[in-house]
């Protein structure tokens, strides 16, 4: 099996990585953090004329029509910049309920190619998230009841802020009503739907929070080799060395696991979900552990607001628990692994294998 990225997909991710590096400085994330919305219309601009609004939108409605592979690279280089803006609901998830939902096609031809131009905001309610983010900008709302597809605007529903540990989130309790008027997609189909965008959820957080990771290991790095203790880079001492190390090999541990998990979901592996929960579990221990030690290199600095570290810590300590924590992970996992029938070992790594139904994990 070849994991590999061929050349048009690594060079789209250098493309993101150099309008990132410019767009995204830390300075511009800080600027943007303080506003109302902590949303920029300029850079939403941008990362559109980038093609990433319309990077999963098919090509009819104007889009480029790739696959979650395609995207993977992409989330670890927004997660590296954490960038504040709701592209992810939007531009992947949203999409993807929008591209398989069996519902009217001119409710597809009103906003696929509205979200590929880059001039609708989609926030999706997923029941593992009890508060939905970006739903006060968004121009359209994806949510959950009993399986069912509901799409609902902003008048339509009743909002309540709630405040997170990362500012860049714009976090809202939703309360509305359904009704067959806002039922887009009904429970047969929708239980798959909304099982999609769990496992496209978690594998997008668990490729921001590996580049989070990444981030916050750079931050480390290059902090111990200016600030100095006894005329000496702290950097050079072996138990600093030793504390960044072992972020650089949780962290290269990770990538492969979470590059094979975009793979079973863009080809539709029977063991995709179980792929995906490693994934996130593996990608947040990596985010946990950059985010300790990077945080012990910089000493008590680390946490001020004045330290760019702060900022990143912060989205990996909300991010690791979004779209399900590690003990709901860590259940899909053992529902697979630890069955009396189940197929393991180098041989059924990437055979796709026979997945076993979760058993005890309910929506609601």
């Amino acid at each position: 099996m070849d994991f590999t990225f061929d050349d048009q997909q690594l060079a789209f991710r250098d493309a993101i990585r150099k309008f990132l590096m410019v767009e995204a400085a830390p300075e511009m994330l800080r600027e943007v953090w303080e506003t109302h919305s902590g949303r920029s219309a300029e850079l939403r601009g941008k990362l559109a004329d980038q093609g990433l609004t319309a990077l999963s939108v098919p090509e009819e409605f104007g889009g480029i029509g790739q696959t979650d592979l395609d995207w993977i690279l992409v989330h670890q280089e927004l997660g590296y910049y954490a960038i504040p803006d709701s592209l992810t609901d939007t531009a992947y998830l949203a999409v993807y309920l929008l591209n398989n939902m069996p519902c009217d096609l001119a409710f597809k031809r009103q906003w696929l190619p509205r979200i590929a131009e880059g001039r609708a905001r989609v926030a999706v309610g997923h029941p593992l998230n009890p508060l939905v983010s970006d739903a006060e900008m968004a121009d359209l709302l994806l949510l959950w009841h009993d399986d069912e597809v509901h799409a609902l605007t902003r008048e339509q529903v009743k909002l309540t802020a709630n405040a997170s540990i990362d500012m860049s989130r714009r976090l809202f309790r939703v309360e509305w009503t359904p009704s067959r008027d806002t039922r887009v997609c009904p429970a047969s189909p929708g239980r798959e739907l909304w099982d999609g965008v769990l496992n496209r959820g978690a594998l997008a957080l668990s490729a921001q929070l590996l580049g989070l990771t990444h981030r916050m290991l750079d931050l480390g790095v290059d902090h111990a080799a200016q600030r100095k203790q006894f005329g000496k880079p702290v950097g050079s001492f072996q138990a600093v060395k030793h504390h960044l190390a072992d972020v650089a090999v949780k962290a290269e541990f990770a990538e492969p696991v979470i590059h094979r998990a975009a793979y079973a979901v863009a080809n539709e592996w029977p063991q995709r979900a179980t792929f995906v929960s490693q994934a996130k579990l593996m990608a947040g221990e990596a985010a946990r552990l950059s985010a300790r030690h990077s945080i012990q290199v910089h000493g008590a600095m680390g946490y001020t607001w004045e330290a760019d570290l702060q900022m990143f810590v912060k989205r990996a300590w909300a991010l690791d628990s979004a779209y399900g924590d590690s003990i709901f992970h860590k259940q899909r996992v053992a529902g697979q692994v630890l069955g009396v029938d189940a197929r393991l070992g180098p041989g059924e790594s990437f055979a796709g294998g026979i997945e076993r139904p979760m058993k005890g994990i309910q929506y609601g």
